[in-house]
């Protein structure tokens, strides 16, 4: 599954217009290197996305097949951490 279509349905993005901008941007990373909005996501792999007040780990739990709802999106991820983001950036 493409990572800015993951981003979406999972919510941890609310559209694939900026899930694709944030990846343009070098706002998300996948285990470590940039990621483009086309880039796999599987199982396992450690997403990071830096939001404007904050930054967001998460790992990939499983993958969703089609839309899913908005009661089960966090069980298609796990938090790994989150930290604010200072305004010096």
């Amino acid at each position: 599954m493409r990572i800015d279509l993951f981003l979406k349905i999972t919510g941890l993005i609310k559209h694939r217009t900026r899930a694709r901008d944030a990846c343009a941007q070098g706002a998300v990373t996948v285990d470590g290197l940039p990621a483009k909005p086309g880039r796999q996501v599987r199982v396992g792999d450690r997403i990071r996305i830096a939001y404007p007040r904050r930054v967001l780990e998460v790992d990939v739990e499983a993958l969703p097949e089609g839309s899913v709802p908005r009661s089960e999106r966090t069980t298609y991820y796990r938090v790994v951490g989150e930290t604010p983001r200072g305004w010096d950036e």
